[in-house]
C-alpha cells in the first residue's frame, strides 16, 4: 500500500513536468490564447497590472519570434529539460528506497525555485507578482515529493513489531 502512494505522488510529480516541459514549446500562441481568454473572462478589468504584463509578454513573445526567432530555442531547451527531469524519476517509481536521492534532488530543486525568481526576477524586470507564480511551481512541487519521500523513509525503516505481526511465520 505505502509503495502505491510513493508511486502516486511520484507519477502526479512527473505529470505535471511534462504538462510544464510540453507548454514551453508553443508560447507565443499559448500567451495570445492567454490574453484573449483574460480579456474574454474580463480579468484585464479586474486585474489590468497583471492582464497587461501578460500581454506585454505575449507581445514580445511574437516580436522575438519574427525578428530573431533562433531565440525561442532556448525554450525548447527548457521544455526538453522539463521532460528529461520527468525521466530521472521512472528510477524512483521502480526502487524508491535505492532512488530516494532523486526525489531528495527534485525537493531541493523545489526550494532553489524561490531563490532564482525573487534574484533573476528583478534583474528581468519581472513584476513582483509574477516572481510569485514562478515561485508556486516550487511550492506546489514539493508537496508529492515530500509525501512520496515521507512514504519512502517508512520503507526504509526496519519493520515496527506492529508491521512484523502482519507478515507470515518463517518455518525453518
Amino acid at each position: 500500500m505505502r509503495i502505491r502512494r510513493v508511486r502516486g505522488y511520484l507519477i502526479v510529480f512527473m505529470i505535471g513536468l511534462v504538462i510544464s516541459g510540453l507548454t514551453a514549446f508553443p508560447l507565443v500562441s499559448e500567451s495570445r490564447l492567454l490574453v484573449t481568454v483574460l480579456h474574454w473572462l474580463s480579468v484585464d478589468t479586474l486585474l489590468p497590472g497583471p492582464a497587461a504584463f501578460l500581454a506585454s509578454v505575449a507581445d514580445g513573445l511574437r516580436d522575438a519570434g519574427a525578428r530573431y526567432p533562433y531565440l525561442a530555442y532556448g525554450t525548447d531547451w527548457l521544455a526538453f529539460a522539463h521532460l528529461v527531469i520527468a525521466v530521472a524519476f521512472v528510477g524512483p517509481l521502480r526502487d524508491p528506497v535505492r532512488n530516494v536521492w532523486v526525489v531528495q534532488w527534485g525537493m531541493i530543486a523545489c526550494v532553489a525555485v524561490i531563490p532564482l525568481a525573487m534574484i533573476a526576477g528583478p534583474i528581468r524586470d519581472i513584476p513582483l507578482y509574477w516572481r510569485f507564480v514562478d515561485c508556486s511551481f516550487g511550492v506546489v512541487g514539493i508537496v508529492p515529493l515530500l509525501l512520496a519521500y515521507r512514504h519512502i523513509r517508512r520503507l526504509a525503516s526496519p519493520a515496527t513489531p506492529a508491521d512484523r505481526s502482519a507478515e507470515p511465520a518463517v518455518t525453518a
